[in-house]
């Protein structure tokens, strides 16, 4: 049985091959606005296709947070249609584990930490269904989207780079 999201990362990686070097950034940027491929994986989409590792993780971080800043700003117009709807059933058990974790960690707790249990698109649109303010979402998800592209980023050159050696 296959696995979807392999499939996936494995068709990027075919699609960053065979596009011209000029567009091939623009696939890691589609790839970083794909949920559980993001900034991270698409940065090492790019790498292991080719592309130079600071071009990949800009790339990356882009289609990420153009994705989710789409989501934030969608999010927040619908919270407000929803809100009333809401409060009138029994939260989800998922919802309750968000909610804790942001009464413990708050926004930037909840961004930075929120990649290694949920995609960033995720986290960004609870946090907006919660009534926090677009620009606040945006600068900590943007936040996190650097540093954990950034990190994986080093990561896999890194580990590319001793493979070679």
């Amino acid at each position: 049985m296959s696995n979807p999201v392999a499939d996936l990362i494995l068709g990027f990686q075919d699609l960053v091959s065979q596009v011209p070097v000029v567009l091939q950034p623009v696939v890691v940027a589609l790839a970083g606005a794909v949920p559980f491929i993001e900034g991270e994986g698409a940065a090492a989409i790019g790498i292991i296709g080719g592309i130079h590792p600071v071009l990949a993780a800009v790339s990356a971080a882009v289609g990420n947070f153009v994705c989710v800043a789409l989501v934030v700003l969608l999010g927040a117009g619908v919270r407000s249609a929803i809100a009333a709807r809401r409060e009138q059933r029994a939260p989800s058990p998922r919802r309750e584990k968000f909610q804790r974790a942001f009464a413990r960690y708050g926004v930037p707790g909840v961004s930075l930490l929120g990649p290694l249990l949920l995609p960033t698109h995720f986290t960004a649109v609870m946090l907006a269904g919660a009534g926090v303010a677009k620009g606040r979402i945006l600068i900590w998800q943007a936040a996190a989207i650097v540093l954990w592209t950034t990190a994986l980023t080093l990561i896999i050159t890194g580990v590319i780079r001793v493979a070679a050696g």
